[in-house]
């Protein structure tokens, strides 16, 4: 828990939020700060919360789904959505702001992901008004068999730091869509987003109880949620061992899980690539966001005979980013978002250099700033067996090998534990498909990277996660399937005979 280095006159009150009501840590009144990654001091007070806040939350959310919120019509509920996506538009530059101060997130990246939030509500919008059930034919001519999509209940949403809002409303938007009510877990160092978006959804017409945030230090909160009884799925974004763990839990209670996990995400840069949108797309990969992404394109694969141009082209590129407050609307690259973060990318790089990995580039702190900042890093020489190859960092670290066939690629590729993503640079239209069907990853995309939509699954293969978000197919994991058979013969049966 972070010591408050300012006055309390100076930090803002963020209360949870539960049943429609704004509301202190109820048993302890303990409260953490929030820090602002690119200062290191304090901005915003929020509740510990315990058990006891988790307990009030799920009995909200279970009265509201069989409540109000059990009544209104998909198309109610689509009007409703759409509203949500209105008034995030409405509040752009206050729901930015706090994501800028939150995560050290770059205002004017806070600001287009806050536009995807208003997408996500949109799409989902639609989706709840056009879902349907089916009428199946059967071999029993005096039965009309059918079925329907009912809300799987109460959810769980446990979501990460590094893109706070829009994570939090790829698990939102659909759980609403479907009918299901919600029990918010924010990130511990980023709250602000989450809580921010209580009030709107209040306003777009959801009732109390259906949209609920308990907010708490360390793992408390989210341990209650995954084995909570009253909670019916758990949707969850964060690290694999953490994923592992919520899963263990959630199984208890034998409750749905969506776990959408790390990466090591891999660029193959093909001897027939276009080399200046390989050089974008690969800085895209692993700058932005500060690498803290788990599509992050953390490892580049690149042909032998591209190898020294391109690696040359990323340096200049790297060398040349400008780093500093998320607030400018010159910088390129903020800070990571907190101590512990910093501590562990600067481990690692530490790590790659023992290891034998030759620095190309960056591996320090920048100068004459103040914050948990790193400068973009990329290592050559890398062997497959490194750490620097295979775990996550999680920070703008990349390491680049060589191969000379295409098999090598696809080998190299697939050489990892994960499975989220992968990018495949080359102009050959036959090569682009036959390696995008070879690798082993849940999302592949071709002469592009970090493109992604409401109506596109995502997840990953391996540690990398279970289940998928976004598109028809999450709306699945949001609702029960009930089928229900009617006789319409009208006649007495035979009550020993099974047909």
């Amino acid at each position: 828990m972070t010591a408050n280095k300012l006055a309390d006159s100076q930090l803002v009150t963020l209360p949870m939020l539960i049943d429609g009501k704004a509301v202190p840590a109820a048993d302890s009144g303990r409260t953490f700060d929030s820090v602002d990654p690119a200062s290191q001091m304090p901005w915003a007070r929020v509740p510990d919360g315990d058990v006891a806040d988790v307990d009030a939350a799920v009995a909200a959310a279970r009265a509201a789904l069989t409540g109000p919120w059990s009544q209104t019509t998909g198309f109610g509920r689509a009007r409703v959505l759409r509203r949500i996506a209105e008034l995030v538009m409405r509040d752009i530059d206050h729901l930015a702001g706090l994501e800028a101060r939150d995560s050290g997130r770059l205002l004017r990246d806070a600001e287009a992901q806050i536009t995807f939030v208003a997408d996500w509500f949109q799409y989902f919008a639609g989706l709840a008004e056009t879902v349907t059930g089916q009428t199946i034919p059967t071999d029993h001519l005096d039965m009309l068999v059918y079925t329907e999509a009912v809300p799987v209940g109460v959810v769980g949403a446990i979501v990460p730091w590094n893109a706070p809002l829009l994570l939090l409303a790829w698990k939102v938007a659909p759980a609403l869509a479907a009918g299901c009510t919600i029990v918010v877990k924010p990130s511990d160092y980023t709250p602000a987003t989450a809580l921010a978006l209580g009030p709107i959804l209040a306003e777009a017409g959801v009732p109390d109880g259906a949209y609920n945030v308990v907010t708490g230090f360390g793992p408390a909160v989210g341990q209650a949620i995954t084995a909570h009884p009253g909670v019916n799925k758990v949707a969850f974004t964060g690290s694999t061992a953490t994923g592992i763990a919520v899963g263990k839990s959630a199984v208890t209670n034998l409750t749905r899980v969506t776990l959408e996990l790390g990466g090591k995400s891999a660029q193959l840069v093909f001897e027939d690539a276009d080399p200046e949108a390989a050089l974008n797309g690969v800085i895209n990969g692993i700058f932005i966001g500060t690498g803290q992404t788990c599509i992050a394109g953390s490892r580049l694969l690149v042909h032998e005979s591209l190898h020294d141009e391109l690696v040359a082209g990323l340096i200049a590129r790297a060398k040349a980013i400008r780093i500093g407050s998320p607030t400018d609307t010159n910088t390129q690259m903020g800070p990571l978002v907190n101590g512990i973060q910093h501590a562990a990318v600067l481990e690692h790089i530490a790590v790659a250099r023992r290891q034998g990995a030759t620095l190309a580039c960056g591996g320090g702190i920048p100068e004459g700033l103040t914050g948990w900042y790193v400068e973009p890093t990329i290592f050559t020489d890398v062997h497959p067996e490194m750490d620097i190859a295979q775990k996550e960092v999680f920070g703008p670290v990349l390491a680049v090998m060589k191969f000379r066939t295409e098999e090598e690629a696809i080998e190299l590729a697939n050489n990892t534990k994960f499975g989220l993503a992968a990018g495949i640079w080359s102009q050959n239209v036959h090569r682009a498909h036959r390696v995008a069907r070879a690798l082993r990853a849940g999302t592949v995309w071709v002469n592009t990277y970090r493109a992604y939509s409401p109506a596109a699954p995502f997840g990953g293969f391996g540690h990398s996660g279970i289940g998928r978000e976004n598109g028809l197919e999450v709306m699945r994991a949001y609702s029960e399937t009930k089928t229900v058979w009617v006789e319409t013969a009208g006649a007495t049966r035979d009550p020993f005979s099974i047909r």
